[in-house]
């Protein structure tokens, strides 16, 4: 790329740099800021083939496909490199296009890509597959010596996910699982969701423990059945939390809730206004005989 911009004004060259440095920096995280960067150094030095690939590389991300072939295009005329074909062909599939992908999987140009280069274009030529409902020739096409070695390349986690998502659009789960887990021993980078499907189909649910408001769901779960129970003192009174809890004691048909209840179950209640009534009227009882003995003498 250096020697690229070398054919550029000192100061244009610079200013392109700067803007292909941050379509760099922004492509994995933010791409359509990326994609306004590249806009930027196409617009300065659209002659420039580093330019054209990394114009197509933030159009491809940000799903511009129409956009990302006609720069790969540019940029594979210019420098008659064929690395550029597996993106270009995996852009007719975001097209719509899946038998010019595929078709694409079979042209000359596959023999010049190194391993990587070749793998990519497998990968692309089983989505090509897969898009047209043709699920177990996706299965045959991944099967090939980089899937079946036992060594781990940059390239293994992916092959080896994209066979699960295979196996299982083919109606072959169970073998699909050993080969998300194959998928995810390789995955060192994560840049796959190898164990996350695993889990998923082995029924595991992740939980993030600092994540407070899980916690403060679990601290409210291992509380409910407290509240509900409500507490115990040693006069057999009942304690409520809230006047909801004492609702739900009621029936519709009761008495209606006292703000200013006090918490005492209301047969206990109704018995002690009982032993009040008796007693008030053994007093006013024993009064009268008082009075009467008062006034004999």
């Amino acid at each position: 790329m250096r020697q690229e911009l070398k054919s550029l004004p000192k100061t244009l060259a610079d200013d392109v740099a700067r803007n292909l440095v941050m379509v760099a920096r922004l492509l994995d995280g933010d791409a359509e800021e990326a994609y306004q960067y590249s806009r930027v150094a196409l617009r300065l030095a659209s002659r420039v083939p580093a330019v054209r690939e990394a114009a197509g590389f933030a159009s491809y991300m940000t799903q511009r496909y129409s956009e990302a072939l006609t720069e790969f295009r540019a940029a594979r005329r210019m420098t008659g490199r064929a690395d550029l074909w597996p993106v270009m062909a995996d852009c007719e599939r975001g097209l719509g296009r899946p038998e010019r992908a595929l078709a694409m999987a079979g042209e000359p140009e596959v023999k010049q890509l190194d391993k990587s280069g070749q793998v990519e274009m497998r990968l692309v030529a089983a989505g090509a597959r897969s898009d047209m409902e043709q699920f177990d020739a996706a299965v045959v096409t991944l099967q090939s010596p980089e899937l079946a070695s036992s060594s781990v390349q940059p390239w293994t986690a992916r092959l080896r996910y994209a066979y699960a998502e295979a196996l299982i659009a083919a109606g072959r789960g169970d073998e699909a699982r050993d080969w998300f887990a194959k998928a995810a021993e390789a995955d060192t980078d994560g840049t796959t969701n190898a164990a996350e499907r695993l889990a998923e189909i082995d029924g595991v649910e992740f939980t993030d423990a600092l994540d407070p408001e899980l916690a403060e769901e679990e601290t409210e779960k291992a509380e409910a059945p407290a509240k509900k129970r409500g507490g115990e003192v040693a006069d057999d009174r009942v304690i409520f939390e809230d006047e909801e809890d004492v609702e739900e004691f009621y029936d519709e048909d009761d008495l209606e809730i006292d703000d200013e209840f006090d918490g005492v179950v209301p047969e206990r209640a109704r018995a002690a206004e009982a032993e009040a009534v008796k007693a008030e009227a053994v007093k006013v009882e024993d009064t009268e005989v008082e009075d009467k003995d008062e006034a004999k003498g």
